[in-house]
């Protein structure tokens, strides 16, 4: 893996786990084979056509690790999985996974295992070009609002596997081993009716342990705003989030160099400018360009969008005779990167 964050814990769905998610063409086949007597000891390889950074090997092992728990062993051994792991990159057509086990086992989890994959594995790809584009300006992950809730937090992971170094939500950041990061919405300022009371409020509620941020472009100048925030809260500010919209110009690095003279002037020249708003690689490169004085962007919809990653699961032997589908070399593909898992846990 990229680094030594803490192992996370996936919690396996049951819908999952019950075949319902499964294209229903594999409970057929597993209906079929059950009929006709045939249970084969099977080796499947996963692999992708495109290349990135892969996420979501963990979580399918974790499903995984619960199958073959509740299915037990067989006659010729047990379960073998072998695996690259999140954060790694691949190759195109490079085995990323490979599963040997009695095919009733886990034929029916295909569908789960390839889609896992898929997404996350887009998701942290994007995160990557774009933490690759701020470099070394440091990135937040912000994608939740334009994901069904259902995968938020893992995206929000699959973020963080691709270098970002937060995520909004509590359940994603959890699954990445932080705590999830956040300043305050525009509601809550516009409720307020002014920034530097919903800044206060903020600071006397809030755990003095998260960072008080504050969005400064809901009624003011942006950069009469921060001076106002930086007076009223002194040392305990953090920084504040330039997040102009679209109908006033959006953010732009000329922006950002004034609020930055200005909180300097006024003697607050540790106060930081987080920028956000339709961020993506175009765009951070023309801050990156200016020289302007950004201290992380916080970004959404860049990762989120992304397209997912198609992987395939390719039997490459059947009680250990090498096969393929035409079109594919029969037997076990070379590969020197994959990890023997332990299952039993």
């Amino acid at each position: 893996m990229t680094d030594a964050r803490p192992t996370p814990h996936f919690p396996t769905a049951a819908d999952v786990l019950s075949g319902e998610t499964a294209d229903v063409y594999f409970e057929r086949a597993r209906t079929i084979l059950a009929a006709e007597g045939l249970d084969p000891v099977v080796t499947m390889e996963i692999f992708s056509r495109g290349e990135g950074i892969l996420c979501g090997a963990d979580e399918a092992i974790a499903y995984l690790r619960e199958i073959f728990a509740e299915a037990g062993g067989v006659a010729e051994g047990p379960p073998i999985v072998e695996s690259l792991h999140d954060g790694d990159t691949f190759a195109s057509k490079e085995v990323v996974m490979r599963i040997r086990a009695r095919y009733s086992t886990f034929g029916l989890y295909e569908t789960a295992i390839l889609g896992i994959m898929a997404s996350g594995s887009g998701w942290a790809t994007a995160a990557r070009q774009i933490v690759d584009a701020a470099s070394p300006i440091p990135v937040i992950g912000f994608g939740a609002r334009h994901v069904h809730p259902s995968v938020a937090d893992q995206m929000d992971y699959a973020s963080v596997i691709g270098g970002c170094i937060g995520a909004s939500t509590p359940a994603g950041a959890r699954m990445a081993g932080l705590a999830p990061t956040g300043t305050m919405p525009h509601a809550l300022v516009l409720i307020f009716g002014d920034t530097v009371r919903a800044a206060e409020a903020f600071d006397r509620h809030i755990d003095p342990e998260v960072p008080r941020i504050v969005l400064v472009d809901t009624f003011k100048d942006e950069a009469e705003e921060s001076l106002r925030v930086a007076d009223a809260l002194g040392d305990r500010l953090w920084g504040v989030r330039l997040d102009t919209p679209s109908e006033r110009g959006r953010v732009t690095p000329d922006l950002v160099k004034e609020v930055r003279a200005r909180l300097d002037l006024a003697g607050h020249p540790n106060v930081k400018i987080v920028v956000s708003g339709g961020m993506d690689v175009d765009r951070i490169g023309v801050f990156r360009d200016a020289g302007a004085p950004v201290d992380s962007f916080a970004v959404g919809s860049y990762i989120s969008k992304a397209s997912p990653i198609d992987f395939t699961g390719d039997l490459k032997e059947i009680d250990g005779r090498p096969v393929a589908k035409r079109g594919r070399i029969p037997g076990l593909s070379t590969t020197q990167r994959l990890e023997r898992i332990e299952l039993q846990r």
